[in-house]
């Protein structure tokens, strides 16, 4: 029997061998110590020689600093100096940092952070994966010539299994296992002592002094008699023999430490399950998922985290493992069993999926045991399921990035020839009065361009890149000036229903487009009330108490007021409900939707700083709530709303403009409604032009030039006409976001007019730009 628990431990050992969460911080013990040699001999030979003074003792004690981290060692010139076996085991061998095969952006945030430890002695990345394991750098600058990096890794959650096994055998875990028999303890790799539980200290040191047991020779404890049977050594061979299992916590060879558990030896027929009820005991306290199966494949036992990290519902317990995977998984799952209960005892790795958790694979580890009674494999299976749900959250989050850059890309093009289609049907219907044979069908043209810019619209909104025209108001001030158009888009049959709280904060946001978010959810609303119903909208202050008392993980404590807006209709399914908010996702028929209104709102919203939630019950209705922050002026104090002071508009003007547009299309458009306007137009189809142009003539009144061109792009042309006239009026255009463009344009009292516009708003926005300059121009002077 001794023998069957041998290998019993031994098939734990390989399961061990697999698992890097368990093995990882046990990893780095020995190899830090070798490390730490091979570090001293590398780096300083004139130290290993014996010359005095010359050996860097502060760069050693900084790459030993730790026994659970990754640690890699480079000079100045980028060269790896070292590191220790954990960094090789995490990073897929010993590649020199900061190039690692980091998933996402996390190169570059490594990268930076190195940067960041030659210039200031430190430097960070807190959020960079590789492998699915989350981690955290710290790269310090060390040596005493400071030309040396240490660079730490760090995971985000790390298990210490031995510190888990001490605490649960000094506490009610140890006595509980110590009532079924198990005596239990846990000894280094040396063999001493570091824990045990009374069962254990009872018969290994009898009634006496047990305080002072940590760090004695646990070997010493036990003897073997001639025929090969295990007992304590203060009992002498005349009491019951004892079965020792051994659970290694750390691969072959990595020296970790060891659990030990003793039963005592059975004898008789009747008996022959009392091993198994012992191991059964001691699995079902480890935090790991574990079960045993017998030779025929039918479960005999899992414990509790297996349970979870498969998923089972309670009451619905299976018979067999294949029970737990889809179809196509039974049959290799079986096979693999069937090796190893016949014999085969080196564990094995399968990749499955579980029936009631998708197409998202987990791994199972595979080991054959003896010695255990009717028990003949042991199965491993890892609870996987929060390090999916934030795989899945990364992925959406970068497809939505991803999206959101491609959106912005062809909202840009779009916008410049709607910009030259919308400018030519203007001009033309300033030639025919309503009437004429073309007036209508230039009408539709206009309309038809302008449904298409709404839609540009909406794609820079979902990708957060819509020019917005914020202004400080309250909440129920936009709701009254559109609740009267919401009566007529929702019918008869729905009743609005509108009530404010008291207390509301002004908030900063673009009243039209805020007032579009409320027409696309009142909307989704009314549509999802076809027999009627009501339709909600609240507005209600929500103190920064309350938001921590939400316990929410994306909204940061602070004041908000919040905007609800809730309906009586059908409710949106469970599995439709976290898809809502994606590009081009709709539930309505083809034709009769574009399934880019709810990603709309959720641009806008973010745009504006703010957040918003869907919550909803099929049958009960949806509610939509929307938090915006209150605005505070720069000393903290809430500002109230004002009225936003419109310019004083005009379609007419004179002067001199330089018009500078790598678009021939909208050049041409463009430089026809200036001249209509009064305006003496010169034209230029890139900067150098432009510049070139601006040289050569004396009286340019106006600059209107495109923000992206090829080569020179227009803000360092203007920056180079402004170190000839500093006080040049500046009108930017440009069909990506004003927001946007101005952090990077770092030119003071220039102009933006976004596209696409039409004749009258370019001549509106030319004669506004020359108003004021003059306006600066008078109060300078």
């Amino acid at each position: 029997m001794l023998a069957g628990l041998a290998l019993l431990s031994v098939a734990l050992l390989f399961w061990a061998t697999r698992d890097p969460v368990l093995a990882a911080g046990f990893l780095a013990g020995i190899a830090i110590a070798v490390g730490g040699v091979i570090l001293a001999r590398r780096l300083f030979p004139a130290a290993a020689a014996g010359e005095a003074g010359a050996f860097d003792w502060t760069m050693l004690r900084q790459a030993v600093a730790h026994d659970d981290v990754a640690i890699a060692v480079t000079d100045r010139a980028g060269r790896m100096v070292c590191a220790n076996d954990l960094f090789a085991t995490w990073m897929g061998g010993f590649v020199t940092p900061p190039g690692l095969p980091l998933e996402g952006r996390g190169a570059e945030l490594l990268k930076n952070a190195g940067r960041a430890a030659w210039r200031d002695g430190e430097g960070r990345a807190d959020e960079i994966a590789i492998g699915g394991l989350q981690l955290r750098a710290q790269v310090t600058r060390t040596g005493q010539a400071e030309d040396y990096l240490a660079w730490r890794f760090a995971a985000h959650e790390r298990l210490d299994l031995a510190s888990e096994i001490v605490r649960h055998l000094d506490g009610p875990a140890g006595r509980t296992l110590g009532q079924a028999g198990v005596m239990a303890a846990l000894v280094s790799a040396e063999g001493r002592l570091r824990a045990a539980n009374e069962a254990f200290l009872l018969r290994a040191l009898g009634e006496g002094d047990r305080a002072h047991y940590a760090g004695r020779d646990a070997a010493a404890m036990l003897r073997l008699d001639d025929a090969g049977a295990l007992y304590f050594a203060r009992e002498g061979d005349r009491t019951t023999p004892v079965r020792m299992i051994q659970i290694p916590l750390a691969p072959a060879g990595a020296g970790g430490p060891m659990l030990l558990a003793l039963i005592d030896e059975e004898i008789g027929p009747a008996d022959r399950g009392t091993a198994q009820t012992y191991v059964e005991t001691l699995l079902s306290l480890l935090p790991f998922g574990l079960a045993m199966v017998d030779r025929d494949g039918r479960f005999l036992y899992m414990n509790r985290a297996f349970i979870r990290a498969a998923g089972i519902a309670d009451g619905r317990m299976p018979r067999y493992p294949g029970d737990l995977v889809v179809g196509e998984d039974k049959g290799p799952l079986a096979d693999m069993i069937r090796r190893h209960s016949s014999g085969q005892q080196v564990g094995g790795d399968l990749s499955i999926r579980l029936a009631d958790q998708g197409d998202e694979p987990v791994s199972m580890r595979v080991v054959g045991v003896r010695g255990l009674g009717e028990a003949a494999v042991l199965l491993s299976l890892k609870d996987s399921s929060e390090e999916s749900r934030l795989k899945r959250q990364v992925a959406q989050q970068s497809k939505m990035q991803a999206v959101g850059q491609l959106a912005g890309g062809v909202a840009h093009d779009f916008n410049n020839i709607l910009t030259a289609v919308l400018g030519a049907c203007d001009l033309m219907l300033m030639r025919h009065t309503p009437g004429d044979s073309d007036y209508d069908d230039i009408q539709q043209i206009r309309s038809n361009a302008n449904r298409a810019a709404s839609l540009t619209r909406q794609l820079l909104a979902f990708s957060r890149q819509q020019t917005l025209r914020p202004q400080i108001l309250q909440l129920p001030d936009v709701i009254s000036e559109v609740s009267h158009l919401l009566k007529r888009l929702i019918g008869e049959t729905v009743q609005l229903s509108v009530h404010h709280g008291r207390g509301l904060g002004a908030v900063r946001a673009d009243p039209g487009q805020l007032e579009q978010v409320i027409i696309n959810l009142a909307v989704n609303a009314r549509d999802a009330m076809p027999g009627g119903g009501t339709l909600t909208i609240e507005t209600y202050p929500v103190p920064a108490a309350d938001v921590r008392h939400m316990g929410s993980e994306i909204m940061p404590p602070a004041d908000y007021s919040a905007l609800k807006i809730s309906d009586t209709g059908t409710g949106i399914p469970a599995d439709v409900l976290p898809k809502i908010f994606e590009p081009f996702f709709t539930t309505k028929d083809v034709g009769k939707g574009t399934g880019l209104g709810l990603s709309t709102v959720y641009g806008i919203i973010k745009q504006s700083a703010g957040f918003i939630f869907a919550d909803s019950k099929p049958g009960q209705g949806t509610s939509f709530t929307i938090y915006l922050p209150v605005h505070r002026t720069e000393s903290g104090v809430a500002v109230a709303a004002a009225p936003a002071v419109k310019p004083r508009k005009s379609q007419w003007g004179t002067g001199t403009i330089l018009l500078v547009e790598d678009e021939d299309m909208v050049r041409a458009v463009a430089e026809r409604a200036l001249v209509r306007a009064g305006y003496t137009v010169m034209t230029a189809a890139q900067g150098e032009e432009g510049l070139e142009r601006f040289g050569t003539m004396d009286g340019i009144d106006l600059v209107i030039s495109d923000v992206v061109m090829p080569v020179m792009d227009g803000p360092a042309m203007v920056r180079a006409m402004r170190a000839k006239r500093p006080d040049l009026p500046v009108l930017f255009m440009s069909g990506y976001a004003e927001e946007q463009l101005r952090q990077s344009i770092d030119i003071d009292h220039v102009a933006f007019l976004p596209k696409p516009f039409s004749v009258a708003q370019l001549a509106e926005a030319a004669s506004a730009a020359l108003d004021a300059a003059a306006h600066r121009a008078s109060h300078d002077g």
